[in-house]
């Protein structure tokens, strides 16, 4: 028996708010914090820090498409974060924090064009979505000690000021999709 489930790679800034977001999905199977999008082999924390590495902080998210579509799990990241600023998102600036969505098929790929195609003609944000498409060709998990890292920590002023006010954004506009 083989199964149908799908990967994508998104990177919205942080990977612990977009890792707490979507492993309360329901039909998302695996949400794995890492790096991606770069050139340096097996990177640290501490090297994607320094933004020489080419990677974005990203998690790698496996799902069931028979229970979430790909246009849901990207509803869900473009309101998770704000793809219309270069290289940051909030107070985290430099390239390891830019927007960027790494896909896995051709069928992913066309979805990630016509969806941003979309907001930019609907103009729903101020500015242009200058979220990275690209294709994946590695992902590297993140040390153990940023995997689940809101869970672990809940009560950290980050994960209270940054973290708790995306997942009670995501769980006001998606009720349906929470587990």
């Amino acid at each position: 028996m083989t199964n149908d489930f799908e990967t994508i790679v998104l990177g919205g800034g942080c990977f612990w708010c977009t890792e707490a977001v979507y492993t309360n999905i329901k039909g998302v199977i695996k949400v794995t914090s890492g790096y991606a999008g770069g050139s340096k082999e097996k990177p640290t924390y501490e090297q994607v820090c320094t933004g020489q590495t080419g990677h974005a902080e990203a998690v790698e998210i496996e799902f069931d498409p028979a229970k979430i579509s790909i246009k849901q799990i990207l509803d869900i990241f473009f309101i998770s974060h704000d793809p219309t600023t270069l290289n940051a998102q909030g107070s985290d600036i430099g390239t390891q924090y830019r927007s960027i969505i790494l896909y896995t098929t051709d069928e992913q790929k066309e979805a990630v064009e016509k969806y941003i195609q979309e907001l930019n003609d609907a103009k729903k944000f101020s500015k242009p979505v200058v979220t990275e498409i690209k294709p994946l060709t590695k992902f590297w998990a993140a040390e153990d000690y940023h995997a689940d890292y809101f869970n672990k920590h809940r009560s950290e002023p980050y994960c209270q000021i940054v973290i708790q006010p995306k997942l009670n954004k995501f769980s006001h506009k998606f009720p349906d999709l929470a587990k």
